[in-house]
């Protein structure tokens, strides 16, 4: 049985995945391999570094392939892409990256909006994806809109141990996330969620949480989640993001909010948090982008060392 370590935590970083598809005009690739860079520098562990779809659905990874060659070897961070279907793992594999992540929605209606197949469709897609990838990659499986749709309101908590049964039986090794894609979740139904799902699942599945900040529950929902076993947690830099195919989704977690709470209640991260400000103000500094962070507008050295500073009458 796989022990929780409550001491730890792992950030995901996914500003230039679900943050930069955010962004209606492409952004320069070379601005792109700088910001993550950065976040690489500041000791980020694991990244998903974008996502091998159609350029025609999201334009904003049109690039991706450029970005996957640049990247291919960094061996600090383990990089993950995201695909939603056998022809973005076959994409993915071919560029060098057998760490997959695979996503699908509870609800059929955001389902259809986001990959345009059904339920039914995509998790068909699942069982080609692990048929494709073969024993050696590592996948995750995202259950999106676990909590909320944009469409159907709040989702039955049944619905949501449905469907992770049925990844669960064509993906039996993966790692698992409950997404609160449009942000409505609260901490108190993050933790029962979490602790229903779990209860169906093998004792060594991993679990990991992707949480938005749309009514300001993402610190405190991410944290209810690490307190049920949840040992990963995604963010993006500067509170970059917001799903395009969920109307009024805001961005994602801010990382440097999250390593503010995590660190300062004594669970280690591993990042550096004067790098990763630098990282988030140049995420924050590219166009288009719609950005949240509190840590950010603390005066900076205050937020890197805890120092007092002084307040002009």
């Amino acid at each position: 049985m796989i022990q929780h370590d409550r001491s730890t935590v792992t950030l995901m970083e996914v500003a230039p995945r679900d943050g930069f598809q955010s962004i209606a005009e492409p952004l320069p690739t070379g601005d792109k391999i700088a910001a993550i860079q950065l976040l690489i520098d500041s000791g980020v562990k694991r990244m998903e570094l974008g996502s091998f779809v159609s350029p025609k659905a999201i334009p904003q990874m049109g690039d991706m392939a450029d970005i996957a060659a640049h990247f291919r070897g960094e061996d600090r961070c383990r990089m993950s892409v995201l695909i939603p279907n056998v022809k973005g793992a076959e994409l993915a594999l071919k560029a060098g990256y057998p760490d997959l992540v695979f996503v699908f929605s509870v609800s059929e209606s955001h389902n259809r909006n986001n990959v345009r197949q059904s339920v039914d469709q995509s998790l068909g897609q699942l069982a080609d994806v692990v048929a494709v990838a073969g024993p050696d990659a590592k996948l995750r499986v995202d259950l999106a809109t676990s909590f909320d749709c944009p469409f159907e309101g709040t989702v039955p908590l049944d619905a949501v141990r449905r469907a992770f049964a049925r990844a669960l039986q064509i993906a039996p090794n993966a790692e698992f996330a409950l997404c609160d894609t449009t942000g409505r979740a609260d901490p108190l139904t993050v933790a029962a969620r979490f602790c229903a799902v779990m209860a169906d699942a093998p004792d060594v599945t991993k679990w990991a949480f992707h949480g938005h900040d749309t009514f300001g529950m993402g610190v405190a929902n991410a944290l209810y989640a690490h307190a049920t076993g949840v040992d990963v947690i995604e963010c993006a830099a500067a509170g970059l993001g917001g799903c395009p195919f969920a109307p009024g989704a805001t961005g994602n977690t801010a990382t440097e909010d999250l390593h503010f709470a995590f660190e300062q209640g004594g669970i280690a991260t591993g990042i550096d948090r004067a790098k990763l400000l630098e990282a988030a103000d140049a995420v924050a500094a590219l166009p288009g982008g719609k950005v949240a962070s509190h840590l950010r507008i603390v005066p900076r050295k205050r937020a890197t060392t805890g120092e007092a500073v002084a307040q002009l009458a």
